[in-house]
């Protein structure tokens, strides 16, 4: 392992909270950009790259410490199938990373303030689940070997890294054999730091049944996690999720929930009553239950990454 700072661990050194990015694929979309397609945000990245660096500029500017680049769903295997070579692919999935930080640093140049880290960039790697583009993600049984995942999962961290990502995002992670083969992976890249966020089947298991209190332990060791915890579950699951974190491990924990709305991923569109209003209300009550970087997943908006900052930040975030 090597002497390299965590630079999450850096930042809440000096602040009680790191807040998150919310919501980018939604932002895009109403920006009025069209992700009914297999490869999702990415495809933007191939279309209209300068609307992904709003998005972000526009969470640095209601307060957000990280942005969680466009990654999610961008991967050697999913650009391939639109006939994209493996060397223009890497180079797309670099951008990802290029736009947030020209957008980080950007903001900052204009913007840095007291009482306020310089934000971080956070390289999303989704699920093998989320290629596949079927709803996998949140159930994570897909019948694949260690090695097959491995093989997906390489090429794209690599290129991450290269790119200058200050840590990496596995999130959205539903199942154990996936999150054990990627922090596996990060030792390759032994200066490396990721946070490692699940899907949630319920409050107290991840979305393959693992129980919380299983994934907790098994990483609790791993010195390259910088963080552990869960996204893109409903709020109501969150705090009693943090609470078993909690107990299980001396890890950060991170949580950045959905709307509440319910996914349905045949038709790639939202259903029910959504509560994301709340997050900054709630985010008192994750802290209490030991929960340390806070921010929102589907459904979120600048604006309750501005209220969470507000509740969090004196003096207030630039809106």
């Amino acid at each position: 392992m090597s002497n390299k700072i965590n630079p999450i661990e850096a930042i809440l050194r000096d602040h009680s909270i790191l807040i998150l990015d919310g919501a980018l694929a939604t932002e895009l979309e109403g920006h009025g950009c069209d992700l009914d397609d297999p490869l999702w945000s990415a495809r933007v990245l191939l279309e209209n790259p300068e609307v992904i660096y709003q998005v972000h500029s526009d969470y640095f500017h209601a307060g957000a410490d990280c942005a969680i680049t466009s990654s999610y769903q961008a991967t050697i295997d999913g650009f391939s199938t639109r006939g994209i070579e493996e060397d223009e692919a890497v180079e797309l999935i670099k951008k990802t990373v290029l736009l947030a930080k020209k957008a980080r640093d950007d903001f900052w140049e204009k913007n840095e303030q007291t009482g306020r880290p310089k934000p971080l960039v956070a390289a999303s790697v989704g699920p093998y689940g989320a290629y596949l583009a079927d709803g996998s993600e949140y159930v994570g049984n897909y019948g694949v070997s260690d090695e097959a995942l491995a093989q997906f999962h390489r090429p794209r961290m690599a290129a991450l890294i290269e790119s200058g990502a200050d840590v990496l995002a596995f999130e959205t992670i539903p199942s154990l054999q996936e999150a054990k083969v990627l922090a596996l992976l990060l030792k390759e890249f032994p200066d490396a730091f990721a946070w490692l966020s699940f899907s949630l089947k319920d409050e107290k298991a991840i979305s393959d049944g693992t129980h919380l209190e299983e994934c907790a332990k098994v990483f609790n060791d791993k010195e390259q996690i910088a963080a552990i915890g869960i996204n893109c579950a409903p709020s109501s699951f969150v705090t009693e999720a943090v609470r078993v974190l909690h107990l299980h491990t001396q890890k950060l924990i991170i949580v950045y929930p959905n709307s509440g709305e319910t996914y349905e991923a045949e038709t790639k569109t939202w259903h029910g009553q959504g509560s994301c209003e709340g997050i900054h209300e709630k985010s008192e009550e994750w802290y209490n239950a030991g929960a340390r970087l806070i921010g929102g997943c589907c459904r979120t908006a600048p604006k309750h990454i501005e209220e969470l900052s507000k509740k969090w930040r004196i003096p207030k975030a630039h809106s």
